[in-house]
């Protein structure tokens, strides 16, 4: 009988757990036999596989994510959410947290809002991570099913396929400014895409559509255990090297509110000791 998997769903938005559903490679290979979404069941039991996705923002995620790991063989975080604790952790502000503590006597049978939302990964063991948001089918699968000589492109920018030129322009372009020529490397172009250090894989969707890469998939294995100021140094690199803009435009861009949405977990990384081979 084929190894089931099954998901756990903590704080987030679900994206994750659609991803997988919009999938359908693995339907009749390995039976789902957990999945809130879309599953009504009141046990996990015991599971080959459990994909978690969200990030530990409430006691009750807390609880359920240790009551899990020991029903689990093997254990994914998902997405970035799972890995860095999402973009509910940049939100965790003190006006934010202070609206939700003021009416807590208002919601008896609400979960307690805990002050940050977490990655998983401080509170169980994780053999696997699998970064995006959200990843991409066939990265569900070869977490499923670990395909033969499967192996991520070291960076998006690998592959995008977009023909750098010698054009080197002066100052950045504000997105959708202007008609994106389809075969330029945005960066020739004046974009803000950090596709050079963000973790390939995912095939590059954004920049081959024309929009710049944000860096939902995290560091690429060169900056997974190095700090994220490396990574901004590197950034700036690249730019350095391909444009005339200021570096200190550059740096500013990275850190705007337009990237920090998927940036910040760049500095997650930094000190977790997370092991290169056990991100995907």
């Amino acid at each position: 009988m084929a190894a089931n998997f099954a998901t756990l769903s903590l704080s987030g938005c679900s994206g994750c757990d659609v991803a997988l559903l919009n999938s359908d490679e693995w339907i009749g290979r390995r039976p789902l036999t957990y999945m809130p979404l879309v599953i009504s069941a009141d046990d996990l039991g015991h599971v080959e596989t459990l994909l978690v996705t969200g990030g530990v923002g409430t006691d009750d995620d807390e609880y359920r994510l240790r009551r899990a790991r020991g029903s689990a063989a093997q254990m994914v975080a998902v997405g970035t959410c799972a890995i860095s604790g999402g973009v509910a952790n940049i939100g965790s502000r003190d006006e934010v947290r202070d609206v939700f503590r003021a009416s807590t006597r208002r919601r008896r049978a609400m979960p307690r809002i805990l002050p940050k939302c977490r990655p998983i990964d401080d509170l169980v063991s994780v053999d696997l991570y699998l970064p995006g948001c959200p990843p991409m089918s066939h990265l569900f699968m070869a977490a499923l099913f670990g395909l033969d000589g499967f192996r991520p492109a070291k960076t998006v920018c690998l592959e995008c396929g977009r023909r750098k030129t010698r054009d080197r322009p002066q100052a950045l372009r504000g997105f959708q400014a202007a008609e994106v020529d389809p075969e330029i490397c945005l960066i020739n172009q004046g974009y803000m895409c950090i596709g050079s250090s963000t973790r390939g894989g995912c095939l590059a969707p954004c920049p081959r559509a024309g929009h710049p890469c944000v860096g939902c998939r995290g560091p690429s294995d060169g900056f997974v255990t190095r700090s994220s100021e490396e990574w901004f140094a590197a950034i700036t690199k690249v730019f350095t090297r391909l444009t005339d803009i200021p570096a200190e435009v550059i740096d500013e861009a990275a850190r705007s509110p337009q990237y920090s949405l998927f940036t910040f977990q760049f500095a997650d990384y930094t000190g977790r000791q997370r092991d290169v081979e056990k991100v995907l």
